[in-house]
């Protein structure tokens, strides 16, 4: 099993949900703060006669559990859904899943999922 993790663009955030929906058993949506190689916003402030740049990107973490048969679908479907050619598209990331338990109905493993 592999824990898949994706830091996405916030406004992506639906595309990406609607791409894997089908594909994962579930998965789990973070949304916060980040700061990588894309641009950052910029903000008006000052009743509207100031700006500034905005220190942290608006981000989604995604993350999900598949079986490794699954990854490379599910990474695909996560990359296609969230670019868009420019820096600060966002990143994907790969872990070993050494065990899994479903709390709810004691199950373990790829059945858990």
């Amino acid at each position: 099993m592999k824990r898949i993790e994706a830091t996405v663009q916030a406004t992506k955030i639906g595309a990406v949900s609607n791409a894997i929906n089908d594909i994962v058993g579930g998965f789990s949506i973070l949304e916060g703060n980040g700061r990588g190689s894309g641009e950052r916003q910029i903000i008006r402030a000052g009743r509207g006669t100031g700006t500034f740049v905005a220190e942290y990107n608006k981000v989604a973490l995604v993350t999900t559990i598949v079986d490794d048969s699954e990854v490379e679908k599910v990474i695909t479907a996560i990359s296609d859904a969230s670019f868009t050619g420019e820096g600060g598209d966002g990143i994907i990331t790969v872990s070993s899943v050494e065990s899994v338990l479903n709390i709810a109905s004691k199950k373990t493993g790829s059945e858990a999922l």
